[in-house]
């Protein structure tokens, strides 16, 4: 980074810091939040109101539309000059699935001003037939910059209920060789009419041979399955190979969550979740991991990760759920190839609510540590963690956790956390923003910030991606933050104070009573609610 560059960048994210404090303070309506906890972190807000014309999308709503909401962020930084990063969100979600559009927006001064942009990825952000982006919403973005600079940009793009009579849904990928200000036409990896779905992509790219992008996501059918498909470049984008299946579970049992991850050499693993039903109709969730060593070739045999314990967020004072990141998986690799993963999970208390846990692999897979709890205050409930390794091998996680709620029905307090180690044993929390209201975000059956957020680091600077909701908002309004973690905030190992400090713990032996596994079930169900909504297939799972 240039001096040039960083002296902007502290000269705005204090300012933006301040700003979002003092909103907070004046007005009508609930309380104001208490002030958050002591933080050196600035922010800097990237998301700005909303420019979309009314009706943009053509077609008559079929649910809650909240404008001037953000949701769900990805973030990537350019390997060839740090400086340059690109981050993505949902604009303007719908409460039944899927957002009017999804913004991009690109900074060269390493996150202290941005430029928006857009990609056709529906009709709101310049879709049409001519460019296939005929879509009237879109979700899930997620990025990917090549060793080169190449950046690729990936979208679920779909119109209608989900295997509802005339619907369709495709995977669409764009091509940015400046950084991100302007993206080429859409390629359709995929497209599908009402007999599937396609939901829950990634991209990710070699980082050490631009010639190769993977894309992956969940196909789900009629038929009533949802195996892992997979689309691969070998040309640097200018051709797709022809997508195809590279798991399936088994009818009635589908894949969700997939994520690549290429090692050291080009083996490509992938990480997803499994979600199996019974002959009886019992849900049950784990991860997984696939290996590749031609690159996507051929696949091995699934190792299982663990099983998946989430229980879910609610609201402590009104039992309303929380749309989080359960039966979800965030995946990070790094430099030296060990393969770091976290989800929400409730063996650490028992079942009693869900912390953050984490699992590594050495050997590109194979074999996984036992889950161990990384969030920092074990009595709250924490959800929707994010993983990233840093160039030095500094791990760092973030996530939501509700400490800091009062018993006041009209508000939920949320805070925003980062936790460092250089050991993946010992971890040190920092804060990084709130307490914000998550009441005064979008439902999407469960409050909605998204099913995950981004981290990401240039150079030694930890660079947390995420949503909350708006300091003084009276009504449903959400915007997207960047946060700058200095380095001195990774130091784990040396003497911080024991508040802040904790050794990652491994559950005790437990055994999952029939209460407990009926909390489990109850959210995986919850989780393909939310996913599919009002499908035939998936009405079942709305039970709460």
């Amino acid at each position: 980074m240039n001096p040039g560059a960083r002296h902007l960048r502290q000269r705005a994210a204090p300012l933006a810091l301040v700003s979002l404090l003092t909103a907070c303070s004046g007005g009508s309506g609930p309380a104001a939040p208490p002030a958050p906890q002591p933080s050196s972190v600035a922010l800097v807000r990237v998301s700005q109101p909303s420019t979309f014309p009314a009706g943009c999308d053509g077609v008559a709503p079929s649910g809650t539309l909240y404008t001037d909401t953000v949701a769900e962020p990805y973030l990537a930084v350019n390997p060839t000059s740090p400086a340059n990063l690109i981050g993505a969100w949902q604009q303007n979600r719908w409460s039944d699935g899927g957002a009017q559009g999804l913004m991009l927006a690109a900074s060269f001064d390493a996150g202290a001003t941005w430029t928006l942009s857009r990609a056709a990825f529906s009709r709101c952000t310049g879709g049409n037939a001519g460019n296939r982006g005929d879509y009237a919403r879109a979700s899930d973005i997620w990025l990917a910059f090549s060793p080169d600079g190449a950046a690729y940009a990936l979208s679920l793009s779909f119109s209608g209920l989900v295997l509802a009579a005339g619907s369709s849904s495709a995977m669409l990928v764009a091509r940015s060789q400046d950084g991100g200000m302007s993206w080429g036409a859409p390629t359709a990896l995929i497209q599908d009419g009402a007999q599937s779905f396609n939901d829950k992509g990634s991209i990710t790219s070699d980082p050490l041979d631009a010639r190769f992008v993977y894309a992956v996501w969940d196909r789900i059918t009629s038929a009533q399955n949802g195996p892992s498909w997979l689309a691969v470049t070998s040309d640097a984008g200018a051709s797709w190979q022809a997508a195809r299946s590279i798991y399936d579970p088994g009818v009635r049992n589908q894949t969700l969550g997939n994520q690549i991850a290429v090692l050291p050499g080009g083996v490509v693993v992938d990480v997803f979740t499994e979600i199996d039903v019974s002959a009886t109709g019992a849900m049950s969730a784990s991860l997984r991991a696939i290996q590749s060593a031609d690159h996507g070739g051929t696949w091995s045999a699934p190792v299982k990760i663990a099983d998946l314990l989430a229980v879910g967020t609610r609201d402590p004072q009104t039992g309303a759920a929380v749309r989080d990141g359960s039966n979800l998986a965030s995946v990070a690799v790094a430099a030296g190839g060990v393969i770091y993963v976290v989800w929400q999970d409730s063996r650490f208390s028992g079942g009693q609510h869900d912390g953050i846990a984490l699992a590594r692999s050495a050997d590109g897979g194979g074999t996984w540590s036992p889950p161990a709890q990384v969030n920092a205050l074990p009595a709250a409930a924490a959800f929707t963690p994010t993983v990233h390794v840093r160039a030095d091998g500094v791990v760092a996680v973030t996530y939501y956790d509700l400490r800091n709620d009062t018993s006041d029905p009209a508000t939920l307090l949320t805070d925003y956390w980062l936790v460092t180690s250089a050991d993946a044993v010992s971890w040190r929390e920092s804060h990084l923003s709130g307490p914000f209201d998550l009441d005064l975000a979008p439902d999407s059956r469960g409050l909605f910030l998204g099913d995950y957020e981004a981290l990401a680091s240039s150079g030694s600077e930890l660079l947390p991606f995420f949503v909350q909701s708006s300091a003084g908002a009276q009504q449903t309004h959400t915007d997207l933050f960047l946060a700058f973690a200095p380095a001195s905030l990774a130091l784990a190992t040396r003497a911080v104070t024991a508040e802040h400090q904790a050794t990652a713990a491994v559950a005790a032996p437990f055994t999952v009573t029939p209460e407990w596994r009926r909390r489990v079930q109850q959210r995986i169900m919850l989780t393909l609610a939310q996913r599919f909504g009002d499908s035939r297939h998936f009405r079942q799972a709305e039970t709460p």
